[in-house]
């Protein structure tokens, strides 16, 4: 008895149905690999400051491309199971021109967040793993990127909130780790501070902290003494700045703070506190013989 497959698979729509979807599900597997196979070819053919750029950027067109050509898959998987359903695509689209109209004019905000993700992504504006800072209207949401597709992004700040961004929203972005960051503080010594020996002291804390295992890797250049940056009331402000790796700064910056402090009680500096704040902590510490403990203030834009 001789089995034609052929004409069993050609009467047979479920099964037709069946053998699509399979092949489908391959061919999604495939492309993944292929994708992947693609970008890190790419990739490798570009040359990026750090290892951790070419792993953001990796990371970022992977994720885009695989969506991308899983959507596009699947509306073809549909329309061919449609067709196999017996269902005439033709008079679907004429009927479906109708509301297409419609549906036009209410998805131009889409349209528009996926023209500005393709921008985003072809221009490399910020990656997965980027901190960033976005302004939208008069509110500014910053955090790091845990995902980015061709239409939202999604931002996770430090208080664990998730922002769901489309990505023509905003008006301006600010990538706070592309490339390399900056530490950049403003410290306050008094008036009656020699202003050569604090340049000895901070250049020294800068040397000391790019010498260390621990932050060595995350230092490009030592943070050192740049100026004397502004003369205020109380104090005068001295400027540092050292350039580091990127989304190490505010780190690194504690740390340097911190290693000031020590190294400004150890060499006699005085970091300046205001009149009120020492009448407030003598106050809460009457009775007691010990010296009320100054709040630093510290200006550190970033």
């Amino acid at each position: 008895m001789n089995i034609n497959v052929e004409t069993i698979i050609k009467d047979n729509v479920v099964l037709q149905l069946l053998i699509t979807v399979i092949v489908a599900i391959v061919l999604h597997i495939l492309l993944r690999a292929l994708v992947s196979a693609i970008v890190d070819r790419m990739v490798r053919q570009r040359n990026y400051s750090t290892k951790g750029d070419e792993i953001k950027r990796r990371d970022t067109l992977k994720g885009v491309l695989r969506t991308l050509t899983t959507v596009v898959l699947w509306v073809i998987v549909v329309l061919v199971l449609l067709r196999q359903s017996g269902i005439d695509l033709g008079t679907l689209a004429t009927g479906a021109g109708f509301f297409g109209v419609i549906f036009g004019f209410g998805a131009r905000g889409a349209i528009q967040d996926f023209v500005s993700g393709l921008c985003i992504i072809g221009e490399d504006q910020y990656r997965v793993g980027d901190v960033i800072r976005l302004q939208i209207g008069s509110v500014m949401l910053s955090g790091t990127v845990e995902d980015l597709t061709i239409r939202i992004t999604k931002l996770r700040d430090l208080d664990g909130n998730l922002h769901i961004v489309s990505n023509g929203t905003p008006q301006s972005i600010t990538n706070l780790s592309y490339e390399y960051a900056n530490v950049n503080i403003n410290l306050p010594v008094s008036y009656y501070s020699d202003i050569d020996k604090v340049e000895k002291v901070v250049n020294q804390v800068g040397l000391d902290m790019a010498s260390d295992e621990k932050w060595a890797k995350d230092i490009y250049d030592p943070i050192s003494f740049l100026r004397l940056n502004e003369f205020e009331e109380s104090a005068m402000l001295i400027k540092a700045l050292g350039k580091v790796r990127p989304a190490a700064q505010w780190a690194i910056a504690g740390e340097f703070r911190k290693r000031i402090k020590n190294a400004s009680d150890e060499n006699g500096i005085i970091i300046p506190y205001s009149k009120s704040e020492a009448d407030d902590n003598s106050n809460s510490q009457s009775g007691s013989s010990s010296s009320p403990q100054p709040k630093i203030k510290q200006n550190h834009k970033r």
